[in-house]
């Protein structure tokens, strides 16, 4: 485990741990998409990690999914999101804000707008979604135009320079989860007859020229993505395509150079493993649910330069500071991780108050 306690480089910046915050959806920002008055102090808290990957963030009013979520596509989200940054980077720390477009995973209830969500193709995830009027089916998006695909294009470029007038180090592309860059690699959420459907280079189109895009507006060392290959929740299939669907994607983003790319580990390690040898910058590795026993394993095996994890960084400000001296973790209370104040959020003990 000590490895993780060492500098590494990513992108443009030398961190002081190997240790990363995933990215986590709180539904904490006000109604308008501007982060909420206590996010700043929430992750100020957790600076100690080497790098922070804020929660989803739209990009666009389309790119909203969930209630409460962030944006970065007005001048008062920027204003909020700076106030964040500037907290994280007093404490010593680096952040990425992560650009979440939902796509499909939307309801008109959550959005100020009442918008339909979009989507590749008009396919209902089949599955229900929290709202303001409880638990409700996720009615079918609308299929986006080529000429709205290259639109959301420039809404991720956007973003991403606001973004970076907000004072983020970088951004990272959220390609996984059933999202809307996801959506596009499934056949089983992709039916299009047009250039970003059909083969695997035409599904994985749309991912490759978004995180171009960014990478010309920021610069390709404050670009990351990351990708959750072989994930089958809300009816994403990539089918038996999908290891060499992520053979090629890996591949093609590699030749842009980015900060890092970031993959959700699904169980596959000969796929996982291919991915590292077609990617030559920074990996960074997120197996959800990963025993404290065998962290530090992927860094020590040279697999991954860094490590991410979630719940137990939201549940431990201290984070690092508990894995070195080896002291017990708080746990996470489930109950508080969507909306609500403080009590969840940044009420969690640390080791010298305790």
């Amino acid at each position: 485990m000590n490895k993780l306690f060492t500098p590494v480089q990513v992108g443009g910046y030398t961190l002081s741990n190997r240790l990363v915050m995933a990215p986590m959806t709180r539904s904490r920002a006000q109604y308008d998409g501007t982060p909420g008055e206590l996010a700043a102090e929430y992750y100020a808290q957790r600076a100690t990690v080497g790098l922070i990957i804020a929660e989803g963030t739209q990009p666009s009013d389309d790119g909203q999914g969930y209630l409460m979520t962030p944006g970065i596509y007005t001048d008062a989200h920027v204003a909020g999101w700076r106030k964040i940054t500037t907290a994280v980077h007093n404490q010593g720390g680096h952040i990425f804000i992560q650009l979440m477009h939902a796509g499909r995973m939307s309801h008109p209830d959550n959005t100020p707008h009442h918008r339909q969500g979009v989507a590749p193709s008009s396919i209902a995830p089949a599955t229900l979604m929290f709202t303001v009027k409880g638990m409700q089916d996720i009615p079918e998006p609308r299929a986006l135009s080529t000429e709205e695909v290259r639109q959301t294009m420039a809404d991720f470029r956007f973003a991403a320079r606001r973004a970076i007038e907000a004072g983020a180090d970088g951004v990272e592309i959220h390609g996984a989860n059933a999202y809307l860059i996801q959506q596009f690699l499934a056949p089983s959420a992709n039916t299009r007859t047009d250039e970003y459907g059909g083969s695997i280079e035409n599904r994985a189109r749309f991912a490759l020229e978004v995180a171009a895009a960014v990478a010309e507006e920021i610069g390709a060392d404050r670009t990351a993505i990351r990708l959750s290959p072989g994930i089958t929740i809300w009816g994403i299939d990539e089918g038996e395509e999908g290891p060499a669907l992520y053979r090629y994607l890996v591949a093609e983003l590699n030749k842009l150079g980015l900060a890092y790319l970031h993959i959700m580990e699904q169980g596959n390690e000969p796929l996982l493993k291919e991915i590292r040898e077609r990617w030559a910058q920074t990996l960074i590795v997120n197996r959800p649910g990963q025993p404290r026993e065998k962290m530090g394993s992927d860094v020590q095996s040279g697999l991954a330069e860094l490590e991410a994890y979630g719940q137990m960084v939201l549940a431990n400000p201290d984070f690092v500071e508990r894995l070195k001296s080896n002291a017990p973790m708080n746990e996470a209370d489930r109950n508080t991780f969507f909306g609500g104040s403080a009590q969840g959020y940044t009420d969690y003990p640390v080791l010298n108050a305790i």
